[in-house]
């Protein structure tokens, strides 16, 4: 009897060191596949959170800087009057905005006519005799006169491709104009073919020769709009032009100082 009690008999502690066993696949919670689970999902989860969020910003970043650009530009022309209404007692903002645009205008309306085209002569020839000033009026003015509606004489005829900086690199380009190169050897035929290198204003004057320029099936607009979004507008096939295309499309012309 006292060997079945000694055989039968089982100590306390290695019980409960055998309960709690964790090697004992029948006795382990089955936690592993649960928190495997969670962090599938917590990934998925935080793709999409991140996914939409970017999604986001570059829907109301484009807005957002429009929004801030148009709000400075009106605050700052409204304050060229605002102190002025201020003083007399009137606060409407706006108005201050409003009055600038009427301002120019006028003066616009001014200067196109005869006496005040002389008016504004006399007081350039003044500005032109200043020893500092006329260096910065003379830059200036010639960054107005890209925009100014009132000067034709320059355009943009064609779009053009050359091979630039390289040969088998190709750039786009607009021919200004044509010039007849006289050598030894023969004339030879040059256009003068401008290579923006920022946005549309600031670029490099090539003089190519007629037969190395590619005419694509590009109106002046399009070239424009290729230039102006980095290429984005590019159309999948580009074709050479016929010369009786290029002559159709003489009508096509932009002044290059009616872009703006």
């Amino acid at each position: 009897m006292a060997e079945e009690k000694d055989a039968t008999s089982v100590p306390l502690s290695q019980g409960i060191r055998e309960e709690e066993d964790p090697e004992d696949p029948a006795k382990s919670p089955p936690t592993s596949a649960d928190s495997s689970t969670r962090r599938a999902c917590c990934f998925v989860l935080q793709s999409w959170v991140s996914k939409k969020f970017m999604t986001g910003c570059v829907v109301l970043f484009p807005v957002a800087f429009t929004f801030f650009v148009t709000w400075w530009f009106i605050q700052f022309v409204d304050g060229f009057f605002s102190p002025l209404y201020a003083q007399l007692g009137i606060d409407i903002f706006g108005l201050g905005f409003v009055t600038s645009l009427l301002f120019v205008f006028l003066v616009g309306v001014f200067v196109s006519s005869w006496l005040g085209a002389t008016v504004f002569w006399i007081g350039e020839w003044f500005i032109k005799r200043m020893p500092f000033v006329k260096h910065i009026y003379s830059a200036s003015k010639q960054i107005s006169s890209a925009v100014s509606p009132d000067q034709n004489t320059t355009a943009f005829k064609e779009v053009a491709i050359i091979q630039h900086p390289r040969v088998g690199e190709y750039a786009f380009g607009f021919i200004t104009s044509s010039v007849l190169l006289q050598r030894d050897e023969g004339d030879e035929e040059l256009c003068s073919v401008f290579v923006p290198t920022n946005h549309l204003y600031i670029g490099d004057i090539l003089l190519v020769n007629s037969k190395d320029i590619i005419r694509p099936n590009l109106s002046i607009r399009e070239g424009i709009e290729i230039i102006v979004s980095g290429g984005m507008t590019m159309p999948q096939k580009i074709t050479p032009v016929s010369p009786i295309e290029r002559i159709a499309r003489q009508g096509d012309r932009i002044p290059l100082n009616r872009l703006a």
